[in-house]
């Protein structure tokens, strides 16, 4: 049987976006099917309609409603807390410190294992001295050794360990078994906030709040029409039309419109978005990669049910080599890399069980398109994705 936690996240992390499924012989778009497969064209969908706010500055879409927050995460992880490490769980934690409560949040968790993992090292440290001098001791006292000139621990003593039946230390470090399983759960659900207070307490003022990158916004916006985004300049909702124009925009941010070029095919928000869109329609849970130098993660489920499999490097290739010398933007990754970087980065990632995957996105050429074929998404089927797996090569464990 589940753990208590693993049956909370499955029940609450049920839908794989932020639809809810109706019997009826509709459906919302081709990309719910790749989604959540061949049977979803039996079902019509109810979308929340949740509200975000452009910010122009942070190239991100703000949400504030607590629905509309616990809609995005639950169902798709979509965004991250400004002040959390994913799951907006500052209010908890602030109510958390103000109660007294011992109901830790995801940062508080992680946090916790740290320090336990920190001590664990400090603790089998001491013990290998320990035992490296009992040692040391009991093969000078039956004269099997001379008396070391130095303090230092020869290698002979090191050898020896092994086989004296000395305290031995220990080996794995695992979490704590005895804390509490109210410990082990984490949610940002303003009604807990409030049950942990104190009575005769208000709850705080919650000053985070969650955000969108571009790509997400879009993606729910134009692929799952579940998301309103509202300018902050005129004060009214974004047609898909100007949603477009203004996030193309946004990297050419504070040059105005009218003698900027961001109705370009290497934009930087259309190519990234490119390659969230392919992963998203395939099912995968696409994250920020930035943690671990990567453009974007890989989930199969989402974070709170494993780690990332596979950590992803957006290479943009031009179709004409002429719009690379033309373009405003500076795009990573076009030329080629060298070998020692891609070691280095494969390295980082296949230490937290991680495999690199590069994508090449090819860049269609600008000649054979018009400047009205980046009014709408529907450059889109322009772009060819390609992926490239790479794999680390240990000669050692390889040979065969």
């Amino acid at each position: 049987m589940p753990a208590k936690g693993k049956r909370r996240d499955n029940r609450l992390c049920a839908y794989a976006l932020p639809i809810i499924p109706q019997p009826s012989t509709s459906i919302l778009s081709k990309t719910l099917t790749g989604v959540l497969g061949p049977s979803f064209a039996r079902v019509s969908v109810l979308n929340p309609r949740c509200i975000g706010l452009f910010d122009i500055g942070t190239r991100s879409v703000w949400v504030t409603n607590a629905k509309d927050i616990e809609a995005l995460w639950q169902r798709g992880f979509f965004g991250k807390g400004n002040l959390s490490r994913s799951e907006p769980t500052w209010l908890n934690r602030r109510v958390n410190q103000l109660a007294g409560v011992r109901v830790l949040t995801a940062e508080e968790l992680t946090a916790k294992r740290r320090e336990e993992r920190k001590i664990f090292k400090a603790e089998r440290a001491q013990a290998i001295l320990t035992a490296a001098a009992e040692a040391e001791a009991t093969f000078i006292a039956e004269g099997r050794l001379p008396t070391p000139p130095t303090e230092n621990i020869s290698t002979t003593i090191r050898s020896n360990l092994a086989t004296q039946k000395l305290s031995s230390p220990p080996s794995e470090w695992r979490p704590a078994d005895a804390a509490p399983l109210a410990e082990m759960e984490a949610t940002n659900s303003v009604l807990t906030a409030e049950r942990n207070l104190p009575d005769g307490s208000e709850l705080p003022e919650n000053m985070e709040h969650f955000q969108l990158t571009l790509q997400e916004a879009f993606f729910l916006m134009w692929g799952l029409d579940c998301l309103l985004i509202l300018d902050p300049m005129t004060e009214r909702y974004l047609t898909v039309e100007e949603t477009w124009d203004t996030f193309l925009s946004a990297h050419t941010f504070p040059i105005p419109k009218s003698i900027s070029k961001h109705k370009r095919c290497d934009n930087p928000f259309l190519v990234h978005y490119v390659a969230y869109h392919h992963f998203r329609s395939l099912g995968w849970v696409v994250k920020s990669g930035i943690k671990f130098c990567v453009d974007y993660l890989l989930y199969r489920r989402g974070p709170v049910f494993s780690h990332a499999e596979f950590a992803m490097i957006l290479c943009p290739t031009y179709e004409d080599p002429n719009d690379e010398e033309s373009s405003p933007f500076n795009l990573p990754n076009t030329k080629p890399f060298s070998w020692a970087w891609l070691s280095t980065l494969n390295r980082v990632n296949t230490q937290v069980r991680k495999s690199i995957m590069l994508v090449y996105i090819t860049i269609p050429a600008m000649s054979k398109l018009s400047i009205a074929a980046l009014d709408t998404p529907a450059v889109l089927r322009e772009f060819t994705i390609r992926e490239v797996p790479v794999k680390r090569f240990a000669p050692a464990r390889m040979r065969n």
